[in-house]
């Protein structure tokens, strides 16, 4: 889900194979780009430690989910210190819109199965429009590159992007947002989070589990850590997102789907 770049993605390779070390759990970091789907990958039964958006994890049976690792805690203010993401509304940085003016605007959205991309941009013209069915909406733009592209080539004025991707991108690949503004930020979120498949043994889940909720104190672990832009992992609050689907009710039947 974060492998936004060559750089970015040799970072989180780092991570993981410290991940692979300290916890002496043998992961093999593979490739999953785009637009290979993501649910291929939430459905292997050889998962050990793969990022998993909590809107799809949430709507599965309990019986069903795969097992909960951790999810990350950013070092951004918008994380307030807590397992928490939201979604910035971006806009070219030249464009003259404000937060009133996207009510108007031509929307991008990513995949219908993601918080940041499309349940989170939804919920916030849902309340910002008061039920006025948006101008134009395009999707499905995959990923924030898509929704970055979109915006440089005037296919769309708005699109969401992750809060964290962008974060990431500012941190590694500043170039790649330079060309946009920050127009809002929407509603929090918890963050996605990290899963390991049913399948996996215990002591396997149990010792990614422990090492990554204690990263952050070690030394090399914090430091890959903030390479990432993240603060610590913390244990993932199931309760916060069983509300998800709920949430995404409540805009269908305020806005249907885009």
């Amino acid at each position: 889900m974060y492998n936004l770049s060559p750089k970015i993605s040799a970072s989180w390779d780092l991570f993981f194979h410290w991940l692979a070390s300290r916890s002496g759990v043998e992961l093999e970091v593979i490739a999953h780009a785009a637009p290979a789907p993501l649910s291929e990958l939430w459905g292997r039964p050889d998962m050990g430690a793969v990022f998993m958006c909590g809107f799809p994890f949430s709507r599965l049976a309990a019986d069903e989910r795969p097992l909960p690792l951790a999810a990350p805690v950013s070092l951004a203010d918008w994380a307030k210190g807590q397992p928490l993401y939201a979604s910035h509304i971006v806009a070219a940085r030249e464009s003259p819109l404000k937060e009133a003016d996207l009510v108007s605007a031509r929307w991008g959205w990513t995949v219908r199965d993601s918080q940041s991309g499309y349940n989170a941009p939804r919920e916030f013209f849902a309340a910002l429009a008061g039920g006025q069915p948006a101008r134009e909406t395009i999707g499905s733009l995959l990923n924030p590159r898509g929704v970055v592209d979109a915006i440089r080539s005037e296919t769309i004025d708005v699109g969401a992007i992750d809060a964290y991707a962008y974060q990431l991108l500012a941190l590694h690949e500043p170039e790649m947002v330079a060309p946009l503004r920050i127009v809002a930020t929407t509603k929090p979120a918890p963050f996605p989070l990290l899963v390991a498949a049913k399948q996996q043994p215990p002591e396997i889940v149990e010792a990614l589990r422990g090492n990554l909720l204690s990263a952050h104190r070690d030394r090399e672990g914090l430091a890959l850590l903030a390479a990432l832009g993240l603060a610590r992992f913390a244990e993932p609050d199931i309760a916060a997102y069983d509300q998800l689907p709920a949430r995404a009710r409540t805009i269908d039947e305020a806005l249907g789907p885009w």
